[in-house]
């Protein structure tokens, strides 16, 4: 029996049909932890730079497919690069992320422009292209963007946040505007993920990295009906739509109802109790511990172990429950890739 290519192991799996193995590939796959990497951010000489330069950024979505065998590449990007294409400049300080002038009235908000990701953000379907050149196929690109509430969180508190306080603060003392700043992210994320699909990533995901902070009820009032309105757009692109949320544990069956094919996981929901809540209805993505890459590898192999055993048989991609953290050993990445294919390959 011939194998499958990790491209059709991906897109399988993304619809729930039987494969040879579970696929795994791992959120922030590309960053600090690689040496490669480092070299190519100094040459680069800054972070967004090396965003905005497609043959750059190609090769760093492609150094951790080539070193650990991966079976996916993700482009590489940042959830705030449509924030800057809308007017809200942004730059980034080494060891302390992301800054941007602050969102801060109704009268900001009306500036935002809905830009033409052709003509602001041209590299981010270029550095697609180039993956897709250089895997031939084999390999898939997955696409992304941040999700309306939490690129809004980024836009008013104009930077990262333990708990987004002015953001939610405007929640409730600015609330019209708040709802008008989530349609105007909506309006852009649009053609942009859509670029994305057109430029031949083989997936999108939406992350929902701050989503956790909201209650179930204001979850569906403000966030969840933007995430419907991205996906429903998005699918005459006929690509697998994944949503990421972290911190939704409470949010499960929201994100059951946001249009996605995918649902992925941090590492505080477990798989199976979440399988059970969607009536075993979606691929379920996740959702390994990062830190647990820094346990000995015995102790690593026990925790994959217990993912794979609670996760769907058929419909699930391997993944952190966040990205991989600075520090990582690399080996243990590449050890984590060899456990989840020898514990999950089909005998031939």
């Amino acid at each position: 029996m011939n194998l499958m290519t990790k491209r059709e192991l991906f897109l399988r799996a993304c619809r729930k049909e039987p494969v040879d193995r579970t696929p795994v590939w791992l959120m922030r796959q590309a960053g600090r932890y690689l040496p490669s990497y480092r070299a190519l951010r100094e040459k680069a000489g800054d972070f967004l730079t090396l965003c905005r330069t497609p043959e750059m950024a190609a090769e760093a979505a492609l150094q951790p497919v080539r070193q650990f065998g991966l079976d996916a590449a993700i482009v590489f990007s940042d959830i705030l690069i449509p924030l800057e294409a809308m007017g809200v400049p942004l730059s980034f300080a080494e060891g302390e992320g992301p800054r941007l002038r602050p969102v801060s009235s109704a009268g900001d908000i009306k500036e935002l422009r809905i830009p033409d990701p052709s003509e602001s953000m041209p590299f981010v379907m270029m550095a697609i292209e180039n993956l897709r050149s250089e895997l031939g196929g084999r390999v898939p690109v997955i696409g992304f963007g941040g999700a309306p509430f939490t690129l809004a969180c980024y836009a008013l508190e104009g930077g990262s946040s333990r708990d987004f306080r002015k953001a939610l603060q405007f929640l409730y003392s600015e609330t019209e505007a708040f709802e008008n700043l989530l349609d105007r992210i909506t309006g852009a994320l649009i053609p942009f993920l859509d670029a994305q699909a057109r430029a031949g990533a083989d997936a999108i995901q939406l992350f929902e990295s701050w989503g956790g902070l909201l209650s179930a009820r204001l979850y569906r009032r403000f966030a969840l009906p933007r995430i419907r309105r991205i996906f429903a757009s998005l699918k005459s692109a006929g690509v697998p739509l994944i949503l990421y949320v972290n911190g939704a544990s409470h949010l499960v069956e929201e994100m059951a109802s946001s249009g996605a094919d995918v649902l992925s996981f941090d590492s505080r929901t477990v798989l199976s109790e979440a399988r059970e809540r969607t009536s075993g209805a979606f691929c379920l993505q996740g959702n390994l511990e990062p830190s647990s890459l820094f346990a000995p590898r015995e102790v690593l192999e026990k925790e994959i172990s217990e993912i794979l055993a609670k996760a769907p048989g058929r419909g699930h991609i391997f993944n952190l429950g966040h990205g991989v953290l600075p520090g990582t050993d690399p080996g243990k990445v590449k050890f984590l890739v060899e456990s989840v294919e020898r514990m999950t390959r089909s005998a031939p």
